[in-house]
């Protein structure tokens, strides 16, 4: 992963509004009072807070701070982000981000993330982040990747927040007496060739990655719209050496 100021957008204003780290729904559970909460402005305060962090305390303080413990990262490999990062040293400067897309699960339980990143070399590219809410409903990063670009991304003028469509089925509280179960994403095993994945606790958002021997990767993001699976991201990442 490569990664990623702020954008000063009203949906960013409003998200940071809501509560940075995560924090955005109301009590009651994930379901509501029997109905799904999705609220994607929770994910750009989260990626607000998560940049702000990283130009104030560093780069991989950020990291930690806002993972997972099974969270997984590429170096090219695919490792476990909270041992890779355990005592490393921040650069000098920090990357910056933005965020300009969200697509998140009807329950609001896992969430994707897009945007460009700008490195203090000039250098820029693009980044994807898979974020889970936790027992404590904030939402950290299971899963963090992107590539370099030979030209930015275009600047988006507002953040695009897209919500899975809500099955019938699941609108009643959830399985096992209304208490949410947060089962970790499996990572696979961290070298190369692993694969892993996971989905919502809905299951109207899933992901899955793969990395071949030579550290090419694909991540693929799908999102329950208009009664079906749609693939939301392809994304896919050339082969590179292990760091």
């Amino acid at each position: 992963m490569q990664r990623r100021a702020p954008l000063l957008l009203a949906l960013a204003a409003l998200a940071v509004a809501s509560g940075a780290h995560g924090q955005g729904r109301p009590r009651g559970g994930p379901w509501g009072g029997g109905r799904p909460y999705a609220n994607p402005s929770a994910i750009v305060a989260a990626e607000i807070a998560f940049n702000r962090l990283a130009q104030e305390k560093g780069q991989w303080t950020a990291f930690r701070e806002f993972a997972a413990e099974d969270a997984v990262m590429f170096v090219p490999q695919p490792v476990n982000a909270r041992g890779w990062l355990k005592g490393r040293a921040n650069p000098p400067a920090s990357v910056r981000w933005q965020p300009g897309a969200v697509w998140m699960s009807c329950d609001g339980s896992l969430a994707l993330s897009k945007g460009a990143w700008q490195r203090p070399d000039g250098s820029t590219g693009y980044f994807t982040t898979i974020w889970r809410r936790n027992k404590k409903d904030a939402y950290e990063w299971i899963l963090d990747q992107g590539d370099a670009l030979a030209q930015p991304l275009d600047t988006p003028d507002m953040i695009a927040g897209t919500v899975a469509d809500c099955d019938a089925a699941r609108r009643g509280p959830p399985p096992g007496g209304g208490k949410v179960k947060f089962a970790p994403a499996a990572p696979g095993p961290l070298a190369p060739g692993a694969s892993g994945g996971g989905a919502s606790l809905d299951g109207t958002l899933s992901y899955a990655y793969s990395v071949g021997p030579d550290n090419g990767r694909t991540l693929t993001v799908s999102l329950r719209k208009n009664g079906a699976m749609e693939q939301v991201l392809d994304s896919r990442v050339a082969p590179g050496p292990a760091s």
